[in-house]
């Protein structure tokens, strides 16, 4: 996995590290996954056709309302941008996901299904992953007053409502419940990976989700490497 820690894409340096690492785990015959916010991601493509479906690449994609995501993701690329470059990529035909992820209180079950069907129709993807917003943490805190300083009031409020953990509760439940049903109606694989303290609070759905969590296996189809590997 390059990478979830910090982005693999975020400069011209970290760019040209990533795509020596990909080069080489490939010329081993390495499954290699790639999460990136950066549309400069599209300048590796010929690595990644290369690669022969070794390659896989993703995006943290949360909502298409670029103001909203601006607001608490100040600095990052444009969510439109990220899904056009993933687009490009697929095109090429390079294997796709996207991390849909972390998902605000303010997306609906219509919000979402519009989203998992562009997800649909424009990438094609191998995965799709899912997780609700995690409240807990200073990150949280500067979330909300990013959102309020934004001027999205709804969004800060609701984010703000997520600290009482009942509340949090039923919107995580919600949420990856209805992202379930709408890629079982899309026929979309999804990878559902629900809070640990939420599961806790799941009630009868708690090993539903410990089960989702859990798994470990994910549905990208990588090409069959040699017993040697």
């Amino acid at each position: 996995m390059i990478s979830s820690g910090t982005d693999c894409y975020q400069d011209r340096r970290a760019a040209q590290i990533t795509r020596g690492c990909v080069i080489e785990l490939v010329k081993h015959e390495k499954p290699v996954r790639i999460l990136t916010r950066s549309p400069a991601v599209v300048r590796d493509i010929d690595v990644f056709k290369a690669a022969n479906g070794l390659v896989t690449v993703g995006s943290s994609i949360p909502c298409l309302d670029d103001e909203k995501v601006r607001s608490i993701e100040p600095g990052a690329p444009a969510p439109s941008a990220r899904l056009n470059a993933l687009e490009e990529i697929s095109n090429a035909g390079v294997p796709v996901y996207v991390s849909m992820s972390p998902t605000y209180p303010t997306q609906d079950r219509e919000d979402l299904r519009d989203l998992l069907t562009k997800f649909k129709e424009r990438l094609d993807p191998d995965v799709v992953f899912h997780e609700p917003i995690n409240p807990r943490g200073g990150n949280f805190q500067m979330t909300v007053e990013a959102a309020r300083e934004a001027g999205q009031e709804e969004l800060a409020d609701e984010l703000d409502k997520l600290r009482d953990r009942d509340h949090w509760v039923e919107y995580s439940k919600e949420q990856l419940t209805a992202v379930r049903d709408i890629g079982d109606d899309l026929d979309l694989p999804i990878h559902l990976w629900p809070d640990k303290e939420f599961i806790k609070h799941a009630g009868e759905d708690e090993e539903f989700f410990r089960r989702e969590r859990e798994k470990m296996e994910s549905p990208e189809d990588y090409p069959k490497l040699p017993s040697s590997a």
